[in-house]
């Protein structure tokens, strides 16, 4: 069970996707294997640059499927911190206004007391069912 904290919000349980890990992940790896292999086993016409262009492609699309894995979002007692694929953000709780999460979002947004929003793409609808209940999990923690 998740802690409780002085403000009355649960600082326990992170909000992160499922399939939006594991599927980056996956492919991730695959490119990265591919693209080291085709480097290694390229024709002798081939020079070194060509050799570690492939290769640097292919860690370079790994190193940004690996950041889409790690997106996530954690509540504390004074706030959520959200890390989408640019920097992390924090976000207290009074600044926070709504939670929307409507048929044919991709992912949950946050209203915010300055007139902007914010995706937090830590619960994504890709993830069925289990989107919808995280949605209402966010917004019960907005509305302590």
């Amino acid at each position: 069970m998740p802690a409780v904290t002085a403000a009355g919000r649960s600082s326990g349980q992170i909000f992160r996707p499922v399939r939006g890990r594991i599927v980056p992940i996956v492919i991730g790896v695959g490119i990265l294997v591919g693209a080291v292999v085709l480097a290694l086993t390229m024709p002798g016409h081939y020079g070194v640059v060509d050799r570690l262009t492939i290769a640097g492609i292919g860690v370079a699309t790994a190193a940004f499927l690996h950041r889409y894995a790690t997106i996530h979002a954690r509540p504390d007692a004074a706030g959520l911190w959200v890390r989408n694929l640019g920097p992390g953000e924090y976000v207290p709780w009074e600044d926070i206004v709504a939670v929307r999460f409507s048929q044919g979002m991709p992912w949950v947004r946050l209203d915010l007391a300055d007139g902007t929003d914010m995706a937090v793409m830590a619960i994504q609808r890709a993830d069925g069912p289990r989107s919808g209940d995280e949605a209402q999990r966010l917004a019960d923690l907005v509305g302590r």
